[in-house]
């Protein structure tokens, strides 16, 4: 297989990695981020962590692999990206540790203050990773502050690690931040409105369309704001050539990421679908009809990542110090060789991936009622 080919197989791969990540962990987190607000008893907010408890743990494999395959398919941006986005990176991690301890200690001491104690740490640890995720993609589209010297050395050319962690805190990306952590949430508040009923179940389908409504409106607005923004034009690219950046040309534009809409107009179906899942979401779901909502849900956040990926096409991570050094999905791959062997085995092991998921979420589904949760108080969180 060329390796042209394989390079942009594997963008499309990490692609579905990332979707994946929001859509199935991203439920679990708005699930989280929900429970405190949506559940106004003990055995609501239960009700509302053990619809996702015996899932989220799993669904972290999308995290997990997601990192791997950019470590092996794009080991350039891994370095940049993790070195760049060092504070914003390690922040996420440390709350996504708060999860587990939230989940497993919650429902061990019958105290009011005690589990009022973890239902908050769980907020945190579910509302922060979508937030600082969005915050991190609004800053990629906007280009990282780093260069490659003549020796393909790293150089960060942020002032220091805190100014630069600061400095990713502009409006666009705390925008993008907006955006992922409603449509998470709202992701969450449809999964909840399938899971739960009565009372509960209404607040889970309001806070849903409230949330839809946000991310809606804010994919809006930064679809309006991306075209007075700078972007990259590349040249003297080449796909089959050796992966090194300073090789190619880059040219700062204003409005450079509508390019790719001109140019290949069938991409244009990418915030469409954004659009349209949001909105059939909130159709469904004020009819409780939150299978068909779940799926809508899931389509929106795809069409959302979708539209960030090929609006940069073919970047991965701009240079906004010194655009040259831009990584792009031709210069900055690992060899054919390894992108042919980790091929290989995403195609057997994702498949039993996707098997088992569902075989669990077959196995769990079902309605989940305080009374159940009363039941059965020392066998659930």
């Amino acid at each position: 297989m060329e390796y042209e080919v394989l390079r942009f197989i594997w963008w499309a791969l990490i692609g579905v990695l990332l979707i994946g990540l929001m859509v199935m962990d991203g439920h679990d987190m708005g699930v989280g981020t929900l429970s405190p607000f949506i559940g106004k008893t003990d055995s609501e907010r239960r009700a509302a962590i053990n619809s996702v408890a015996p899932h989220w743990d799993g669904n972290q494999v999308w995290f997990i692999t997601g990192g791997g395959a950019i470590f092996a398919a794009w080991p350039m941006v891994y370095a940049a990206s993790f070195s760049m986005l060092y504070i914003a990176i390690l922040a996420v991690l440390w709350t996504l540790f708060l999860r587990a301890p939230a989940f497993d200690y919650r429902s061990k001491i019958e105290n009011p203050k005690w589990r009022s104690l973890w239902d908050w740490v769980l907020f945190v640890g579910s509302a922060v990773p979508p937030l600082l995720f969005g915050v991190a993609f609004g800053n990629v589209i906007q280009g990282i502050p780093f260069h490659y010297d003549v020796d393909l050395r790293l150089v960060s050319d942020a002032a220091n690690p805190i100014m630069g962690f600061l400095a990713l805190l502009n409006p666009f990306a705390l925008l993008c931040g907006v955006v992922a952590s409603a449509m998470t949430t709202a992701h969450g508040g449809v999964y909840l409105t399938l899971r739960t009923e009565g009372e509960m179940q209404n607040r889970a389908r309001e806070a849903s369309i409230f949330f839809s409504t946000i991310a809606l409106i804010g994919f809006a607005l930064g679809g309006l704001w991306i075209g007075h923004i700078n972007g990259y034009v590349a040249t003297n690219l080449d796909p089959s050539g050796e992966s090194n950046p300073l090789f190619k040309t880059v040219e700062v534009v204003q409005g450079a990421w509508l390019n790719n809409y001109k140019l290949y107009p069938i991409v244009i179906l990418a915030p469409v679908l954004g659009f349209v899942g949001l909105l059939g979401s909130m159709l469904f779901n004020n009819k409780y009809k939150s299978g068909t909502a779940f799926v809508f849900s899931g389509i929106g956040i795809a069409g959302i990542i979708l539209t960030a990926g090929v609006s940069i096409f073919p970047f991965i991570l701009p240079s906004s110090s010194v655009p040259v050094s831009g990584l792009t999905v031709w210069d900055a791959t690992s060899s054919a060789h390894t992108l042919w062997l980790m091929l290989i085995a995403a195609l057997i092991f994702t498949p039993c991936i996707l098997v088992y998921t569902s075989w669990v979420y077959k196995i769990m589904r079902g309605k989940l009622t305080t009374a159940r949760i009363e039941e059965n108080s020392h066998n659930m969180y």
